[in-house]
């Protein structure tokens, strides 16, 4: 789980690069290096920790050269440290890598090597690429490196400078994101978009076993065999401040407070009053909708709990059984996917490994898959029958908030699409629903002037060690997603109960001071719930709730009480979790933590 980039140009690489891997830094931030060719040499420089690290050093130290590739890294193999961080290189230093993936026969690979002449000095499974790519090198860089990928198996996407042709990058990718940025006598490689934005806002998307040959004079796209490959140019819309911090502290609070904004954009074009659902790149028929036995939603993390909510929207609306499963799991359970199954897929970046693989596995099946993601032209956008990109535009902060409301999002359009499609939904329902799904961005704005409040409840209480979330129905699926966002930043002990599950052992863990934030918004739950938080009040919690406009109720049985505006009770999980985020995000911030790049986390798990 690592970024890469690469540079070939007339300007000096250096600053280039590092400025890349800057944009980058959340896909991988255990140390970070770069391979520039200086003076006919290949020179690299890595160290462990943050990329300020490897920039203070080139600062005093700097490369000269044109051409470059450079990397941040999140371990896989090998611990972090200088020896293992990336760029690799063989043994004469006359080939350069740096990598994205896993390579999984990397021990085979090596030990063959060994019998080859061939020493290793690090821990990781990328090393045995510069030196497999060294063994095939027959003068000809790009026929060395398909090869090489040939006997790798795994996921990788690499970019490989050589000595003996100083000229040119070779980058390829299967199963880890790679794309191409194509400037004005400049060329770049990067895993994502906002690396290459201040430069250029003309990409090539890469499609796995796609090579690229990059020079100062030009970009060439290759099949394995060598067969030029013509493809489209991707202009990139987003403005380059899509991807800067735009005046608020962290990336975190600007994504927080841009979910409004993201909503609206979901939303754009698709739902409208008095107007069925559109949708540019879903075209089920009513035929296919009715032969689904059943619907299996599958995610990781936030998009899991989004998936939650989205089993209940569809269920309701549709009138078609849905199943919700984590990606890692699911995959290995032998699930009873067939035909007649309708997989949806989630996940922010789109590359995420398991909820790929599972997509993968799906199709083999014959059942048909619908991917929900954030990124155009990502794999699981690219592979799956159907899409329903979520417009929430570049998400930096690791800790997902924008990106999984505008999930939630995409799962009332789809409840509501299957519904008019099958004619299981009522006009007038449809049309209460789009109604209040379009005046969701202005009551999501309503909350956020609420974060003074927030603040004030996270001073009083980023000092506890544990903390406990409650909800029944809809709010235990946002509880869910409320105890993952605190412990992600903050770190902070947490766990998420089903109101009803209290009796059945965690009410064992509540003393006298015991933190406790209950959701209380579905109105058909609130009077099992109340006697859930008297439950633990007389146990000698302290109770925050989070409750709809008028709910007189919260007030006489909870400690504090944060109102959110009243809306359709199935669209409350968009409004209930903003206050979770808010909270999350402050007592991070007590604590001194770096809220954008939480420890031991990265941004897109592209790796089992």
């Amino acid at each position: 789980m690592c970024g890469i980039v690469g540079f070939v140009g007339r300007k000096e690489a250096s600053p280039i690069l590092v400025e890349g891997l800057s944009k980058l830094e959340y896909r991988g931030y255990d140390s970070a290096g770069v391979a520039i060719l200086e003076d006919g040499e290949i020179k690299v420089k890595k160290y462990k920790g943050r990329l300020k690290n490897l920039e203070e050093n080139l600062n005093e130290n700097p490369l000269k050269g044109h051409i470059g590739i450079g990397h941040t890294r999140w371990a896989t193999h090998g611990e972090p440290s200088d020896i293992n961080s990336h760029p690799h290189s063989n043994g004469d230093v006359t080939i350069s890598v740096v990598h994205n993936g896993i390579i999984e026969n990397y021990i085979k690979l090596k030990e063959w090597l060994k019998t080859k002449g061939y020493t290793f000095c690090s821990d990781t499974d990328t090393e045995v690429i510069p030196n497999l790519v060294d063994y095939y090198y027959k003068g000809d860089l790009f026929e060395a490196v398909t090869k090489a990928t040939s006997k790798m198996e795994g996921s990788y996407a690499i970019g490989v400078i050589s000595k003996e042709e100083p000229d040119k990058i070779v980058a390829v990718r299967k199963d880890s994101p790679l794309i191409v940025g194509v400037g004005e006598g400049e060329y770049f490689i990067a895993s994502d978009i906002p690396a290459v934005l201040n430069h250029t806002r003309e990409v090539y998307l890469l499609e796995d076993k796609e090579f690229v040959i990059l020079t100062k004079d030009g970009v060439e796209i290759k099949t394995e065999d060598g067969e030029k490959i013509d493809k489209e140019i991707y202009h990139v819309t987003w403005d380059v401040d899509a991807a800067e911090k735009g005046g608020y502290e962290d990336f975190m609070l600007k994504e927080i407070h841009e979910q409004p904004k993201a909503i609206k954009d979901t939303l754009t074009s698709r739902v409208l009053k008095d107007t069925k659902v559109q949708l540019d790149d879903i075209n089920l028929t009513k035929e296919e909708l009715e032969n689904f036995d059943r619907v299996f939603i599958v995610a990781c993390g936030t998009a899991y709990h989004a998936g939650l909510v989205g089993k209940t929207i569809i269920e309701k609306l549709a009138k078609i059984p849905v199943e919700v499963d984590i990606a890692s799991e699911f995959r290995y359970r032998d699930p009873l996917i067939t035909e007649k199954s309708l997989l949806i897929v989630v996940s922010q970046s789109g590359e995420t490994a398991d909820t790929l693989a599972v997509l993968r596995d799906a199709k083999k099946t014959g059942a048909k898959v619908i991917a929900i993601t954030n990124v155009v032209g990502s794999s699981v956008s690219r592979e799956a029958h159907h899409v329903l990109y979520t417009w929430a535009g570049p998400e930096i902060a690791v800790a997902s908030t924008k990106a999984y409301e505008t999930q939630l999002i995409a799962m009332y359009i789809l409840g509501i699409y299957f519904g008019e499609l099958k004619g299981t939904l009522n006009k007038e329902v449809s049309e209460e629903l789009k109604e209040e799904l379009l005046i969701l961005p202005d009551k999501v704005k309503e909350i956020l002037d609420k974060k003074d409040e927030l603040q004030k409840y996270a001073s009083k209480n980023y000092m506890d060690k544990d903390l406990f979330f409650l909800g029944r129905g809809l709010d235990y699926a946002v509880a869910l997603e409320g105890s993952l966002k605190l412990k992600e930043i903050s770190y902070i002990h947490s766990e998420a109960y089903a109101g009803g599950e209290l009796k059945h052992g965690p009410i064992a863990l509540i003393e006298k001071g015991t933190p406790v934030i209950a959701l209380l918004t579905e109105d058909k739950l609130k009077d099992k719930m109340i006697s859930n938080i008297r439950e633990v009040v007389t146990r000698g919690a302290r109770v925050l709730a989070i409750a709809n406009e008028g709910d007189k109720d919260a007030k006489e049985v909870c400690d504090d009480v944060i109102y959110i505006p009243r809306t359709n009770s199935l669209l409350t999980p968009v409004l209930s979790v903003v206050p979770l985020q808010l909270i999350s995000y402050y007592m991070a911030k007590q604590k001194g933590c770096d809220v954008d790049k939480p420890r031991n986390l990265a941004k897109s798990v592209t790796v089992e």
